[in-house]
């Protein structure tokens, strides 16, 4: 993953918990990186090592790590990175995820060696659509629904989340079914 992922994972721990959690969390997870360089590509298992690591020296559950980073990342990381292109993707949250592969095409295009996932929408309708989520990365569900958690709170749309299908259960990939009443901050 770029290293940008892991900043964001940094600058969460900072912000929620201070320097010393971050030193423990590094220090747990074997990081010896001091400074992560956003454009430079990390191993996979270093970002998962440090999501570990957090969950274990925060006393939460992975789970719960992964939903904070995936709302941190959409909230705070993805706006100051990529604020006009979250702009152009779409005024609302039904259409910000329809339009989500066009986004990821953009971000493509600054990170060239970027492995995106790919997200399509299916059975869209007033208030709920299903979304696919197809990625090479195994263990991300749950970061997922802390993205779309964060998207609903940009958007000021209360959301509801439930995972449809899993891939870590035997299923093809992950299907997210999301709900939504516009105007009602989730």
């Amino acid at each position: 993953m770029y290293g940008m992922v892991n900043k964001a994972v940094q600058d969460l721990v900072i912000t929620n918990f201070g320097d010393e959690k971050w030193d423990l969390i590094k220090q747990k997870a074997g990081v010896e990186v001091d400074v992560f360089l956003s454009n430079e590509s990390y191993p996979d298992e270093m970002t998962y090592d440090l999501v570990e690591a957090a969950s274990e020296v925060l006393g939460v559950s992975g789970r719960e790590v992964l939903h904070a980073f995936g709302e941190h990342w959409v909230l705070q990381t993805a706006r100051q990175g990529y604020g006009s292109m979250l702009e152009a993707n779409g005024r609302t949250l039904p259409e910000f995820l329809i339009n989500l592969p066009t986004f990821h095409t953009r971000v493509a295009m600054i990170f060239p060696d970027l492995k995106p996932p790919r997200f399509n929408c299916t059975d869209i309708k007033e208030n709920s659509l299903l979304l696919h989520y197809h990625s090479h990365r195994p263990g991300l569900t749950d970061f997922v629904i802390g993205l779309l958690q964060g998207l609903g709170k940009m958007f000021n749309t209360s959301t509801k989340i439930v995972v449809a299908q899993r891939k870590a259960e035997g299923a093809d990939h992950d299907v997210f079914a999301v709900s939504w009443v516009e105007g009602e901050a989730g």
